[in-house]
């Protein structure tokens, strides 16, 4: 493309989400994506006749409040996808408790009550809570001007933001809650957001969990790579242009403004081609930006971004089954399951530097719904759990395939305890590491969820989506507002906006 408007750097759901706004509000966009498809970790791949989805589990909310769905409805996402509720939030199995968690939260309220009527309390707390601080949020002008001047009434206007702003998950619920395993079952999915409830934003962590209970869950029919495809074309269908195998090199600057980016074929053999444009858009990892930079503009984005600390990655399993495993004893689409000595919260918490014998993970049945995913007359499922590059560096390839063999026994091991006769049923195994993550996205140690959703560095304190370089902004899960595929999408809205505006 001659003279494009906007150039973006890399493909993943905050580059796509951010160029079709700008595509359609008649932006000349041109999108570089590495990889032979877009999508980042928004993709599926098929193996030996399983279609194989790579990332997404489910996506949070779609209810009226939720800006995901003004999106999806300004880009037409709706009328070209299925998205398919998934029946419960989650299932959660200790070596005490075995409970399946609604997503409604009336319905949760009274479970939790029932198999905790001492804690009624604490229980009907956090929901409150958690609702609260994300209307609040909700409530927050996206106008800057239109913030300053409510800051007089900040305390007045959003108490929660104030009183609970820089507290962490952890610590709310043992202000609130005695129960140890009650906080176990209430907390269960929060790896997703991140590996350590003493240091997982509460504020972060409501946004989330409240979507969760007002919308439910969600996955797109075929899988994400659906969505991924859809936005490509929607950029192609505004006059547009997506350009994939092509590797962003360096980004140009001239008098400290981003004015360009280079960028060569994956392949190495063309000469490096040079696109000028008014705006760069980075979906990329925040340091490898700050590589691209010259030296003065990588100097100013690294005292940006000095300090903060990133988040987790994961390792999942892949499984593809001979036939549909629901005839077996599973009662839920996701299921979370403990260490067998997970007596305290703290025990059960799916710690990356805990051995895979005991480290918690989720089961994920997508035989459960109409996934469209698997192979005719079979069926898919993957086991995930947090992980770290350093489980998987310096080993050969032989080496590495071993342990994540390996690995896959133990996990799959351990779910056989809980599902009796799902290890009878598997065709089809194989294991992507953190390791993994970084090979085929290019993110620092496989880390996709970007900078960590920790007390000091979640919310306002997070990376803005307009960068210290004058013409460079970010779209990305390592930008504001966060990591998993909502936080990638939203700030790719919120990147167009600051670019609009």
């Amino acid at each position: 493309m001659k003279n494009p408007d906007i150039v973006i750097i890399g493909g993943g759901l905050g580059g796509l989400t951010a160029g079709a706004l700008l595509a359609k509000r008649g932006k000349k966009v041109l999108l570089i994506e590495q990889h032979s498809v877009p999508g980042g970790c928004a993709t599926t791949f098929r193996r030996r006749g399983f279609l194989v989805e790579a990332g997404l589990h489910e996506m949070d909310g779609l209810d009226s409040g939720d800006p995901k769905r003004r999106i999806f409805e300004e880009l037409g996402v709706f009328e070209h996808l299925e998205f398919i509720r998934v029946p419960e939030l989650y299932r959660v199995v200790t070596s005490k408790t075995d409970l399946v968690v609604p997503d409604n939260t009336e319905k949760a309220i009274e479970m939790f009550i029932g198999a905790f009527p001492d804690e009624e309390k604490g229980i009907r707390a956090i929901f409150s809570t958690i609702h609260a601080i994300r209307d609040e949020v909700d409530r927050l002008p996206s106008n800057r001007t239109l913030l300053m001047l409510q800051l007089p009434f900040f305390p007045l206007l959003y108490p929660k933001l104030v009183f609970m702003g820089n507290r962490t998950l952890g610590e709310f619920v043992d202000s609130i809650i005695v129960n140890e395993e009650l906080k176990i079952a209430l907390l269960a999915n929060y790896p997703y957001y991140h590996d350590d409830p003493d240091t997982l934003s509460l504020v972060y962590y409501s946004m989330a969990q409240s979507s969760y209970y007002r919308g439910g869950g969600h996955f797109i029919k075929g899988g994400s790579q659906r969505l991924s495809d859809y936005l490509a074309g929607f950029i192609q269908a505004h006059e547009g242009e997506v350009v994939l195998d092509t590797r962003v090199t360096r980004i140009l600057t001239e008098h400290g403004r981003a004015v360009g980016v280079a960028c060569r074929k994956r392949n190495g053999i063309e000469e490096e081609q040079v696109f000028r444009a008014e705006t760069i858009v980075a979906n990329a990892a925040v340091p490898l930006v700050a590589e691209m930079l010259p030296d003065a503009e990588r100097m100013l984005l690294n005292r940006r971004i000095s300090g903060l600390k990133p988040g987790i990655s994961w390792l999942s399993v892949y499984i593809g089954f001979k036939r549909d495993i629901s005839h077996l004893n599973n009662s839920a689409y996701s299921t979370f399951i403990m260490s067998e000595d997970a007596s305290t919260l703290r025990r059960g918490i799916p710690s990356a530097s805990s051995g895979f014998d005991r480290r918690g993970f989720v089961f994920v049945d997508y035989s459960r719904i109409d996934s469209g995913l698997g192979a005719e007359g079979k069926s898919f499922g993957v086991i995930c759990t947090v992980d770290r590059i350093d489980e998987w560096n310096g080993l050969t390839e032989d080496a590495y395939r071993e342990k994540k063999e390996r690995v896959a026994k133990t996990l799959i091991d351990r779910l056989e305890r809980t599902i009796p006769g799902i290890s009878q049923e598997i065709e089809y195994v194989e294991v992507g590491t953190a390791r993994t993550i970084q090979r085929f996205t290019g993110n620092p140690g496989g880390i996709a969820t970007g900078y960590a959703q920790i007390k000091g560095q979640s919310g306002p304190k997070r990376l803005e989506n307009r960068s210290p370089v004058p013409g460079l902004f970010f779209a990305s899960a390592w930008a504001n507002p966060g990591g998993g595929f909502t936080g990638a999408i939203l700030s790719g809205w919120f990147c167009a906006n600051e670019i609009l505006s």
